[in-house]
């Protein structure tokens, strides 16, 4: 497996976890946790990531094929990776599929895309939840990581890192698990998960250690990481790697992103290594998959736009618990006396498909004019059916004007509808998100980010917003 790229998104809400324990008369552990926005789902977190791993990534080494995996897709049936693929504008010849249904899918996409001949994107995106006071509440966390991999010979000496060897064993037994349907997972006794996972963890490190050649004493950095915190941190002691070479788990600031987790870890380790060392990544789920990597000499050649230790210090905390149940669909509140959300209609979201999930506009040929949503008549010069399609998701904007409304419907009032300018021409009206009403202000610097608008009739709305650029 040979890494050439990667990004990392955490949406900017935190949780408190003494808000939790507050509010439920109990002891709900210390730090926070990483929270999806009312508008946000696994899909629109796996193209923010996406987009972050893409910024910098060279012509030759664009993605062929796309691998999504979550444990908590917004869609059954229906492909949740086509949603992403259109988003990212991928030409048509990109495939694109699931890989989902557990918190293993994680690394086996990140496993199955490492031998692909060609340059492949693996998303891995999870919002972990639960119901009021469980564990998944407490402990989870939301995220999603996007990695282009392939083999060798596929990213070339663009690799930023190296297999040395690697190792899987796979175990049935009721650890974790959760019907369709059902909102929150159920749990065997955590005694009964370190009993089943931690002989087996030694085992599979072992054996990925001798695949490589190497023993523990050579490795500079490990990650462990799985959703049974017990058999994590005794795995962890047991491999018989020293204490400051386990990296930290994030616990105390994001929580466990479940599927995401192993991609996540390993992209904010490759954003601080140096050439030449080695790290292995331990995954604990249904089993134990151990990969062991050495940086090369191409590390930092390609970087994400955000590093994930920019996001984790760029963060907006949630003051209520009660919030995070709205969001959550706990707490069934009265929404403002408008009319409900109508679902889109699927013929016409076909025959927008560009404007709809890629906010591709168009240019005048004849005078330069941008328009936002494209038209085959130029505003500017009346000229027809004289256009170029340009892509507008990655183009910066300013806030030409705004307002605030406090009727519309949304799980998260009040709302700020925005005018907003696009460096090198183009003017929208959108919503403004992950913002403080009280401070948005016009010259304001936005960029947009994909979101869902609304769901309903069982139909997700998505489409594009703007955000502040923070930092």
């Amino acid at each position: 497996m040979a890494i050439a790229a990667w990004g990392t998104y955490l949406p900017a809400h935190r949780l408190d976890r003494t808000l939790i324990g507050t509010a439920l008369g109990s002891f709900a552990g210390r730090g926070t946790r990483a929270v999806a926005g009312y508008d946000e789902d696994t899909t629109s977190m796996g193209v923010a990531a996406a987009r972050n791993a893409l910024a910098g990534l060279p012509a030759d080494l664009l993605p062929q094929r796309l691998l999504f995996a979550t444990a908590n897709p917004a869609y059954l049936d229906k492909t949740n990776a086509t949603a992403v693929h259109a988003a990212l504008g991928l030409p048509a010849s990109v495939a694109a599929y699931d890989v989902g249904g557990s918190t293993r899918s994680g690394i086996g996409a990140l496993r199955l895309a490492a031998d692909a001949a060609v340059p492949t994107l693996v998303i891995m995106s999870d919002l972990r939840t639960g119901l009021p006071g469980s564990t998944d509440e407490r402990e989870g966390g939301d995220g999603a990581v996007a990695l282009v991999v392939g083999s060798t010979a596929a990213i070339g000496d663009a690799a930023q890192t190296r297999v040395l060897g690697a190792a899987s064993a796979s175990l049935e037994f009721l650890d974790r698990w959760r019907l369709p349907g059902e909102r929150s997972s159920h749990v065997w006794e955590e005694r009964f998960g370190e009993h089943a996972y931690v002989p087996l963890v030694a085992a599979t490190f072992a054996d990925a250690l001798a695949t490589a050649g190497i023993g523990a004493e050579a490795l500079d950095h490990v990650v462990v990481t799985g959703v049974h915190s017990r058999a994590v941190r005794v795995a962890a002691r047991a491999i018989g790697v020293a204490p400051d070479r386990i990296v930290d788990d994030l616990a105390d600031t994001v929580g466990n992103t479940g599927a995401a987790h192993p991609g996540l870890l390993l992209a904010g380790l490759l954003e601080r290594m140096a050439p030449g060392r080695r790290l292995a990544l331990v995954v604990v789920a249904d089993g134990c998959d151990v990969v062991i990597a050495e940086t090369t000499g191409a590390l930092g050649a390609v970087r994400p736009r955000r590093t994930l230790a920019e996001q984790i210090a760029g963060t907006r905390p949630l003051t209520s618990y009660e919030t995070f149940l709205t969001w959550r669909g706990h707490l069934d509140r009265e929404p403002p006396r408008r009319p409900d959300p109508k679902s889109p209609a699927a013929p016409p979201s076909l025959r927008n498909e560009d404007w709809k999930f890629g906010f591709t506009g168009s240019r005048c040929d004849a005078c330069g004019e941008v328009h936002l949503p494209p038209s085959r008549v130029c505003a500017r010069c009346r000229v027809t059916d004289r256009m170029t399609p340009v892509r507008m998701a990655d183009t910066p904007a300013t806030v030409t004007t705004f307002t605030v409304d406090r009727l519309t419907y949304s799980l998260s009032p009040p709302v700020v509808a925005a005018v907003v300018d696009f460096d090198g021409g183009g003017r929208f009206r959108c919503e403004v998100t992950d913002v403080d009403a009280d401070r948005v202000a016009i010259g304001d610097r936005v960029e947009m980010t994909f979101r869902r608008i609304s769901t309903a009739a069982g139909v997700h709305n998505y489409f594009w917003k703007a955000q502040p650029i923070t930092g």
